[in-house]
């Protein structure tokens, strides 16, 4: 039995080369930024994670969101607190908790983005409202899925 909204195997391939050609050329930005900002990619891309939370945010917080283990984080945050980009606080509520606090607060790296923000600007300027509607819920929910799916392996 099959339901309209079943995937048919031509769809799926598609779509698989879609997100794959997208991750491989994210990883190749993400690499380049990282190396003129003195930093591995998975460096670079949890102190991004960091800078996105709301303020400090736990080593454990960092580990649940990236997937990575928690001796992994400790290890990338020695090395972003070496690079002067974070430090570690005393939790203010929690004195035995310790806190990663991102110190980069000057906009020395934002020019490294400026080309995926036009990039993304050219894109959505080709799709209408609804349709980025579509593309918003389907973004979405990709994420949501994946990041549990990376986060339960």
């Amino acid at each position: 039995m099959t339901s309209e909204h079943d995937v048919p195997a031509d769809v799926l391939e598609r779509f698989s080369f879609y997100a794959r050609e997208s991750s491989a050329l994210t990883i190749l930005f993400h690499s380049r930024v990282a190396e003129q900002m003195g930093l591995s990619p998975t460096d670079e891309k949890c102190l991004d994670l960091a800078m996105r939370s709301d303020g400090p945010i736990t080593a454990g917080r960092i580990a649940e969101l990236s997937g990575l283990s928690t001796g992994a984080v400790t290890g990338v945050i020695d090395r972003l607190e070496k690079a002067g980009y974070v430090r570690r606080v005393r939790d203010p509520h929690d004195r035995r908790k310790v806190l990663v606090e991102v110190t980069l607060v000057d906009d020395r790296f934002g020019h490294l983005f400026t080309g995926a923000q036009e990039t993304l600007r050219e894109v959505l300027s080709l799709f209408t409202p609804d349709e980025r509607d579509v593309l918003e819920r389907y973004n979405k929910t990709m994420i949501e899925t994946f990041r549990r799916r990376v986060i339960e392996a």
